[in-house]
């Protein structure tokens, strides 16, 4: 009974609550390790007991009262850990059960405020002590519940780095005694960068997942969405927290138009725009213009301008693409990239030079920053597709295969390949 509704529901309560969950034990335990080890271990309790007890009625709540539960199990098994944690041996929340009462039974309702613990987790990740990879790493780990593949997929790198930079990361948070709080004004612009691109990098693993069957984790993108929405209102003028808001509503938007009845991917051109949601396009047009008035264009802010751009256009032949281009151009100046100057070859095959755009996409290609990244290959693939050269398209479509682990992504290169091979 494993597999059954009790699995999938915890699989579901995962998705939508790791983040809330983590950001009460961390705050709790004051430790980042022991909250993912207890939360795991209440976990496996759930797998062993929901299908035959039932699920409780707030099974995100239960999970975090067991996971405190043990935590204290652990703590007292863990003499190195005690007199660190003295104080929660002592916190008369957890210590203060009567015997004999099984922790399970002893279910808190996450609080109300936990939106807050979930902004004040980023914040304490992307404390300056840590270097910039090092916070957003921790920070998809702790706060969304990635694995590390996914995380080391999102930055390109070998996974074992990755593990090597989260660990180090957790270990210096836990011996440098870094707050769990939202730092006061005169220390936000120091955190900024990192809490953005947590955010940004949230979203873009909701938008296009790098694994699972699914080429769109919804879940994530409201979690992104909502903490985006945190953000702006404490930075109320803070052009960048305003264009990562409207870049993250603007692609959203497009949801619904994105897959078809079967769940298969509908690339932009193919897409019926009626479908886009224009309550968000409103807002993140909106956003946008506020941005404008400030005077202040960042990374996030000129990829908001792109969104709203494509947002805009009554077609994908009407597509303004050589603003497109003229702004990939000014985000090359402001955060250089290769997965920009991808998108950038994009645009300019898109704007009517495809034989630029193409050139561009084989020097990334030598250049194997990018050698792992699907979307590289499958681009050059639709470029050649496009140009008639059938044969090239279709070796550049069973690269892109080799390299994806999402199944959604895989099926739509297939589909590809089998329209070039005829």
């Amino acid at each position: 009974m494993v597999n059954g509704a009790g699995g999938v529901i915890i699989e579901d309560v995962v998705r939508e609550h790791h983040g809330r969950m983590m950001a009460a034990l961390i705050k709790r335990l004051g430790d980042f390790d022991l909250a993912e080890e207890s939360l795991q271990d209440a976990l496996e309790t759930a797998i062993e007991r929901w299908p035959f007890e039932g699920v409780p009625e707030n099974p995100a709540g239960w999970l975090v009262t067991v996971a405190r539960r043990r935590a204290i199990d652990r703590i007292r098994r863990d003499q190195s850990r005690r007199s660190k944690y003295e104080q929660i041996l002592h916190d008369p929340v957890l210590h203060g059960e009567p015997a004999g009462v099984d922790p399970a039974d002893v279910v808190s309702e996450i609080p109300e405020s936990i939106p807050d613990e979930r902004l004040r987790l980023i914040f304490t990740c992307c404390h300056p002590s840590l270097n910039l990879h090092a916070q957003v790493a921790l920070a998809l780990r702790t706060l969304c519940g990635l694995t590390t593949r996914e995380i080391a997929r999102a930055f390109v790198v070998p996974e074992p780095t990755m593990a090597q930079r989260i660990t180090r990361a957790k270990r210096k948070i836990s011996g440098a005694g870094i707050p769990f709080v939202v730092p006061g004004t005169e220390e936000l612009e120091e955190r900024l960068d990192g809490v953005l691109r947590v955010i940004y990098l949230v979203f873009n693993e909701g938008h296009t997942a790098t694994e699972g069957d699914d080429l769109v984790r919804q879940q994530l993108c409201d979690e992104a969405i909502r903490l985006g929405r945190m953000l702006a209102e404490l930075m109320p003028d803070e052009p960048e927290a305003l264009g990562l808001l409207a870049l993250m509503l603007l692609n959203d938007a497009r949801t619904s138009a994105r897959l078809d009845a079967d769940g298969e991917s509908i690339p932009l051109d193919e897409q019926d725009r009626n479908l886009w949601d224009q309550a968000k396009i409103a807002e993140g047009v909106m956003l946008m213009r506020r941005v404008l008035r400030l005077g202040q264009m960042g990374q996030y802010g000129l990829q908001g301008a792109i969104a709203a751009l494509h947002a805009e256009a009554e077609s994908y032949e009407l597509t303004d693409w050589a603003q497109i281009v003229r702004l990939y151009g000014f985000l090359m100046q402001v955060a250089p990239s290769p997965i920009v100057e991808l998108n950038r070859a994009i645009a300019i095959a898109q704007s009517g030079d495809a034989t630029a755009g193409l050139a561009l996409i084989d020097d990334l290609i030598a250049g194997e920053e990018l050698r792992d990244y699907y979307l590289l290959d499958a681009a050059r693939g639709d470029l050649l597709r496009r140009s008639g050269r059938a044969d090239e398209a279709r070796q550049s479509f069973q690269r892109a295969m080799e390299k994806t682990h999402n199944q959604a992504a895989q099926r739509f290169i297939q589909r590809r390949i089998r329209e070039v091979t005829g």
